[in-house]
């Protein structure tokens, strides 16, 4: 019986290895065949984990952009505003639900601009209108009270995560870039008494977006940011008392600046929970390096310097918050269509979310949602663009502890690991920006035991290996919305776990081996 049972499992593991060879074998036949191919080493430092995500890590925003936002003669805004967006559309709608649960934070330049039309509203509640003269081009614009329990619907039915943008200007007087002067929480602390009082579930208030360092059109001095936010504090203490599970307290939301930042930590104390900063790494979106930049190894690592900054400055000071990237669209002023709404787009934004984890970022909102030319979904048909399937993916397979990885043989092999997210083993995300090469990636441990159950793959390639194509293939298969609006199931490969783990040209692969035991993950 014994050794019936041995030539059983031998055969098992004949079939799989047989089965996984043709699979992977026939997609990259389509995808990689004449190209050179080149050996790498994946070390995975298993002793401890380097840092750790929320599991919630994914996050998206939504803006107030109105459809009069124009940037470089395109308007790419359409029907996306927090004001105008179609909340009854069912790809939206299952689109987050998918996530079960998505972060979402609403705000941007505008909502520094937002009256809030409470019933004690000192002003009318009137939509944004174009202004050349007012700062950031609109005049002031307001969210009615119906709006939001409109949004809130959505947000409920969806199982979304909010965290919302509270306009940080009011009450302050604009002087020479600055904006002086204490914020006048009035209509602030109405609208959360609203809110509170509707049983609205906020997981976060943000305060203000990019008034912090130089700012983004005006500023405000970290000192006063910081008694600010003690006033912000105060507010949701008092409203929520009596609350078990109150929100989190969040800013700057801008850019990083050591020395800002380093004061605004010092001073704000015990008042905020989140340290939020904005990455906009790639240049304008009408620049045409985009995708050199994005695909340049060098270029990517630069902005590892703001990760590291603040993590040294949170870990060296008092405080318990944690870091954040509250807005992250690479290029700024809406994107670039076919790049930031393409696949290509993938390359940069999962090295984001990689690298960002590597130094402790907790969560990574993604500009957004829906909306101008960098939306995880198309702005008019609500259908998924490819980083809304990156983003997916490693939702689902990406756990909370990060571990210490590198790469040998090739540097236009990105690579990073988690311990498996609700699952046993590891996954390990592998990003290849070489056109011409396909790379044969054999996997090394410090500190583990393996068995041999059959590896997990989902590779990603752009449709005829066009770049700015809109349309992801997973497995060689190409991912689709149903006629009903479903999000399609993302199925993985199942590959001998002896064979390397095999990454084409200008292809992402993420890898779940499910049977790897290391300290960091046990």
């Amino acid at each position: 019986m014994g050794s019936l049972i041995i030539r059983l499992v031998g055969l098992f593991y004949l079939v799989v290895s047989l089965l996984s060879f043709i699979g992977v074998n026939a997609m990259h036949g389509r995808e990689s065949s004449g190209y050179e191919a080149v050996k790498g080493i994946i070390l995975i430092h298993g002793k401890s984990h380097i840092g750790r995500i929320d599991d919630d890590f994914v996050c998206a925003t939504l803006d107030w952009w109105p459809p009069q936002k124009c940037d470089y003669g395109t308007c790419s805004w359409g029907h996306a505003s927090l004001l105008n967006l179609d909340l009854n559309n069912k790809i939206l709608l299952n689109a987050v639900k998918a996530f079960s649960p998505l972060k979402i934070r609403l705000g941007g330049t505008l909502q520094d601009k937002v009256i809030y039309g409470t019933e004690d509203s000192p002003k009318p509640c009137t939509p944004f209108v174009n202004s050349s003269s007012e700062i950031f081009g609109f005049t002031e614009g307001c969210l009615p009270m119906h709006r939001w329990d409109e949004l809130n619907s959505f947000f409920q039915k969806a199982g979304a995560k909010v965290i919302f943008g509270l306009n940080a200007l009011a009450g302050r007087t604009l002087q020479s870039g600055s904006a002086v002067g204490p914020w006048n929480s009035s209509n602030a602390k109405s609208f959360i008494r609203y809110t509170v009082r509707k049983n609205y579930s906020i997981a976060g208030w943000e305060f203000g977006n990019e008034l912090c360092g130089s700012g983004v059109g005006t500023s405000v001095s970290a000192d006063q940011y910081a008694s600010d936010i003690a006033a912000l504090r105060n507010i949701i203490h008092d409203v929520y008392r009596g609350i078990r599970h109150k929100p989190l307290v969040i800013a700057p939301g801008g850019f990083y600046d050591a020395n800002w930042f380093q004061e605004f930590v010092n001073k704000s104390g015990k008042s905020v929970d989140v340290v939020s900063h904005h990455i906009y790494n790639l240049g304008a979106g009408v620049d045409e390096h985009l995708i050199e930049r994005i695909l340049d190894p060098s270029y990517l690592d630069g902005v590892a310097s703001t990760f590291s900054g603040l993590k040294n400055i949170l870990q060296n000071s008092a405080t318990k918050a944690k870091a954040w990237v509250g807005e992250a669209g690479g290029a700024y002023n809406s994107g670039h269509h076919l790049v930031s709404d393409a696949f290509v787009y993938s390359f940069w934004y999962l090295d984001q979310l990689g690298m960002s984890a590597v130094y402790d970022t907790r969560t990574y909102c993604r500009q957004s949602l829906v909306g101008g030319n960098y939306g995880l979904l198309n702005t008019s048909t609500f259908v998924p663009n490819p980083d809304y399937y990156s983003a997916l993916l490693w939702h689902r397979l990406m756990g909370v502890r990060v571990l210490a990885t590198s790469f040998y043989g090739t540097k236009k092999i990105r690579a990073y690991a988690h311990c498996a997210k609700q699952s046993k083993g590891i996954t390990i995300l592998l990003l290849n920006l070489d056109n011409s090469t396909s790379v044969h990636a054999k996997v090394d441990f410090t500190y583990s035991r393996t068995g041999a159950t059959a590896r997990e793959e989902y590779h990603l390639t752009a449709q005829d290996r066009d770049l700015h194509s809109q349309t992801t293939l997973l497995n060689g298969e190409v991912l689709t919305v149903s006629a009903a609006g479903d999000i399609p199931p993302l199925n993985p490969l199942y590959v001998n776990p002896s064979m390397p783990i095999i990454v084409g040209p200008l292809s992402v692969v993420f890898a779940h081996i499910p049977d790897v035991d290391i300290p960091a993950c046990s």
